[in-house]
């Protein structure tokens, strides 16, 4: 799911008492930062982190890893998401027959970094739910007919900042498969971001956690990221 995955909690955009799901949901979308950044994070499970970069410029989103070299170039725009990928010096885009694979070993998949769900029509708005100390409009988003491994997507967008905060993903029987979670968030020059994401794959027979891993950004990063030769 992602947030982006990587950007939950950057967005800025207040919302009205009377918005409905579309509206909250495009404001949840909205490119987060106003002005280019790189950060430093990691993806840790136990005792092994992956460490790589988030920038954001030129209108997207990158994630940047090194050995072997990547670049993941995520693009959100009015009516759907891009994802490509750069390498020796290439960029293509990220064929859909890959959406399911795993990035970087981890969790998180190709179709959670694409952030599609957040277009899908007709969401749903179940109410609303404190989720720590604040509280979040809950919607309930339909999978498409389409290859992806949801059945129905559910996110809590918080009511003041438009921020995602937490996300669930049911596979086609409506069985818990996927979760993020923010965990604490810090502020960065001004601006409000994620600190910590935990992700969970969750065993949708028993509902029970059976693997876990840790987004979490460290800090801004001293020099520019450099894009994947």
């Amino acid at each position: 799911m992602k947030s982006c995955i990587f950007f939950l909690l950057f967005a800025v955009a207040s919302l009205r008492a009377d918005t409905d799901a579309e509206e909250i949901l495009k404001a949840a979308r909205t490119n987060p930062l106003g002005q280019p950044m790189v950060l430093n994070a990691q993806l840790r499970a136990n005792e092994v982190k992956v460490a790589f970069q988030i920038a954001v410029r030129d209108g997207k989103i990158s994630y940047l890893f090194e050995n072997p070299s990547q670049e993941i170039l995520l693009g959100l725009g009015e009516e759907s998401s891009t994802l490509q990928e750069r390498r020796g010096g290439r960029t293509e885009p990220v064929a859909p027959a890959r959406y399911d694979d795993s990035v970087r070993g981890g969790l998180l998949t190709y179709e959670d970094l694409a952030m599609r769900f957040l277009y899908w029509k007709n969401p749903k708005l179940l109410g609303e739910e404190r989720i720590g100390p604040s509280v979040a409009y809950k919607i309930e988003i339909p999978a498409p007919p389409t290859a992806t491994e949801y059945g129905v997507v559910r996110v809590w967008v918080d009511k003041k900042t438009g921020a995602l905060t937490k996300i669930e993903g049911y596979d086609r029987k409506g069985r818990l498969s996927k979760k993020f979670t923010v965990v604490s968030v810090q502020k960065i020059d001004g601006q409000y971001m994620l600190k910590s994401m935990s992700v969970e794959r969750v065993d949708p027979e028993t509902r029970k956690v059976v693997q876990r891993t840790y987004l979490e950004i460290l800090g801004k990063a001293d020099l520019p990221a450099n894009p994947a030769n």
